[in-house]
């Protein structure tokens, strides 16, 4: 497939899960990636996977959490490759607790990473995005969003996401970029394999697919908007959830 070719796309939380299939999928659609994570050697180890050429994947550590950190990376991205027309905002974590025992560090942390580096990475992009009219961003939001048991502070990021989506898809529009939102459900990955049994299985039960999702499953959706197919989508989130929310 060539639908992404000549493009040039980043994606932050790239070095497993959603993040590395979404790579890969790009990857697939003929895009340039530039793959960003904090944790550099298992991106170093994803990434040497998937394109052992070297040619068609860039990585770089990043914490996303620093600004300055974010800025410098996205100004090498822009020095090496001249622009970027895609960007995926894929990194997440959960510090989950109920929120009488929640501690500011388990907030503001999670807060950090599932929000306020979209910020930094949004601002990194679109007034570059602006000047040559055209840009596609996809945030990885959550079902969780809508509210979850021991996890008001990630609840809470998710929820600001599609807030924020939705305001950038307003104020963008007009600029030939479109913003967009993805809240997957379960989906089997490294941050789901720890939970408790009875609650995968009490997901599973509350799901019409009757399972959990695949991370390429989420990457599909990524590719889809992403693409020049998703032309007039703009400021939506769709849920990937297997029907476990039909908002």
């Amino acid at each position: 497939m060539t639908k992404l070719m000549n493009k040039i796309a980043v994606v932050t939380g790239a070095a497993q899960g959603i993040g590395a299939k979404i790579v890969e999928r790009l990857l697939e659609d003929g895009a340039k990636v530039v793959a960003l994570d904090i944790n550099f050697e298992k991106l170093e180890e994803t990434i040497s996977n998937l394109d052992k050429s070297g040619e068609k994947v860039f990585f770089m550590k990043c914490n996303v959490i620093d600004q300055a950190e974010v800025n410098d990376v996205f100004e090498t991205v822009y020095d090496r490759l001249g622009r970027v027309d895609i960007l995926i905002n894929n990194a997440g974590i959960t510090r989950d607790a109920f929120f009488h025992k929640m501690t500011h560090e388990q907030w503001s942390t999670v807060l950090d990473v599932n929000l306020n580096s979209i910020f930094f990475t949004c601002q990194a992009v679109i007034p570059a995005m602006r000047a040559q009219e055209y840009g596609k961003i996809v945030n990885i939001s959550s079902t969780s969003s809508w509210g979850n048991m021991g996890q008001a502070n990630y609840s809470a990021s998710k929820a600001g996401v599609i807030g924020l989506t939705r305001t950038l898809a307003k104020e963008n529009g007009i600029k030939n970029i479109t913003v967009n939102a993805i809240a997957p459900g379960q989906i089997d990955t490294e941050m789901t394999k720890d939970l408790p049994e009875n609650i995968k299985m009490m997901a599973q039960l509350l799901t019409p697919a009757g399972r959990m999702g695949k991370p390429s499953e989420v990457a599909s959706v990524v590719s889809f908007l992403s693409s020049d197919d998703s032309s007039y989508v703009n400021g939506e989130c769709i849920c990937v959830s297997g029907g476990y929310l039909m908002p």
